[in-house]
């Protein structure tokens, strides 16, 4: 057996050796940690320990006759000369005396979803947590995390957008200061095995029935839906209950809940009880990506009132800096981001603090993210890479205020699309519905 003291350090994690030691394990006590190997053949090609997935032999064999795994080489390669060290899962004793450190109040209705997740979790159940943008989702996690932690389970929250980790991770920090938390994402590799883990999915691959309790925050987004090992990671790593969280869920997860495959609980109204903005359609050449004056005076129009800031979104990296130019030519400074941006997180944050006002961004903010007093334009709105999902989620990032629940939001395109009409009925389909609750 392996010492003791080196069980906690990496609890229900699947590492190789290199991340075992550099995460803390000498070395020489690795031959006592239970290993497998990191992938093994079969008679048609190679199967990976790690994320489950299988590979033909004539795609996934290095010129040395090794297999190596080509669905995870995004955590580093694995090949069958590798092995993966499975540290069993530790049991932590209650901590009944564990309390939140959120001075905030739930609505009534935040209140009965809230119990709802925390029934799901003591069933260990799988739930869908179906809210519309700016329900206050994070806020009605918090009952169920703090029963999760007061048990002894291990939470994770997780995301496949890294902007969606980096906004919870302070809120969570906030709420629960006395609960030692980690952040895991893409080049920050293994980390100890703590209480309170929020991760992109793809970190969710070095984990093994080490969590009480999975939350997938935004399960409809990419690469989640494109990517089907990151639900098998999520399965692999939950112990317990599973809740997944959106606010446009996708049509196999909304199929499992017709079948009674997955529980459901559903709030169609946003925590300050105002309605969804409802985009106005703008017609425009090249979906306003020159930005022409009447969208200038709109992006003024909002400028002009205290605080208020304007989210630009454009479908292509290439199309940020003609957006700034247009308006750095009209005297209106604007910052860019998008993926790759090696500022990316330092430009989010100073836009929080209202510098500057304007941001013109690729999808990565369509969700997750919490800016106040902001109002939403959508370039070329038209184009086939919005699909109705995306097109509501960056609609919901206006009007999340309580004093500003109706920023404007605009949809310029050139051509009105089926993609477009059904944002537009979705969004007012929401209000109606959370209307009449």
């Amino acid at each position: 057996m392996v010492e003791t003291d080196l069980w906690p350090a990496l609890a229900g994690q699947q590492l190789t050796e290199r991340e075992a030691i550099n995460a803390g394990i000498p070395a020489n006590s690795l031959a006592q940690v239970p290993a497998v190997p990191a992938v093994e053949a079969d008679k048609h090609g190679w199967q990976c320990a790690r994320c489950q997935a299988w590979s033909p032999a004539k795609v996934s064999t290095l010129p040395a006759g090794w297999g190596y795994c080509t669905e995870c080489i995004v955590l580093g390669r694995l090949t069958s000369q590798d092995k993966l060290y499975r540290f069993p899962p530790d049991s932590k004793p209650e901590q009944p005396n564990l309390t939140m450190t959120w001075s905030g109040q739930l609505t009534p209705e935040q209140d009965r979803v809230a119990r709802e997740l925390i029934g799901a979790f003591k069933a260990g159940e799988r739930r869908l947590l179906w809210a519309v943008t700016g329900a206050g989702k994070t806020e009605m996690l918090f009952p169920v995390i703090e029963h999760a932690l007061r048990t002894g389970g291990r939470v994770a929250i997780v995301s496949p957008r890294v902007d969606v980790i980096l906004e919870l991770a302070p809120r969570l920090q906030q709420a629960f200061a006395d609960v030692e938390q980690v952040v895991r994402y893409g080049g920050t590799g293994p980390a100890a095995s703590v209480p309170l883990v929020l991760a992109t999915t793809h970190q969710l691959l070095r984990y093994r029935a080490a969590f009480a309790l999975v939350v997938v925050d935004e399960v409809d987004a990419f690469p989640y839906t494109t990517e089907p090992m990151l639900a098998r990671a999520v399965d692999q790593a939950a112990a317990g209950a599973v809740l997944y969280l959106t606010a446009t869920p996708g049509a196999d997860l909304l199929r499992q809940v017709r079948r009674h495959q997955l529980a459901v609980s559903y709030l169609p109204r946003r925590f300050h009880g105002a309605p969804l903005p409802e985009p106005r359609v703008i017609l425009a050449p090249d979906g306003g990506l020159g930005m022409p004056g009447r969208l200038v005076r709109l992006v003024r129009e909002v400028m002009s009132k205290d605080g208020s800031q304007v989210m630009i979104f454009v479908p292509a990296i290439r199309q940020l800096q003609r957006v700034q130019t247009a308006l750095a030519n009209r005297d209106i400074p604007a910052e860019t981001v998008y993926a790759g941006d090696p500022r990316r997180a330092e430009k989010v944050q100073a836009f929080r603090k209202g510098q500057p006002r304007v941001l013109v961004t690729t999808t990565i903010l369509e969700r997750g993210v919490t800016i106040y007093n902001c109002a939403v334009m959508v370039l070329h709105a038209d184009t086939a890479l919005f699909g109705v999902s995306a097109l509501v989620q960056m609609a919901g990032r206006a009007g999340r205020d309580r004093e500003h629940p109706d920023n404007p939001v605009w949809y310029v395109c050139t051509h009105y699309t089926v993609s477009i009409r059904g944002a537009l009925r979705q969004i007012k389909h929401l209000n109606v519905r959370g209307a009449d609750e």
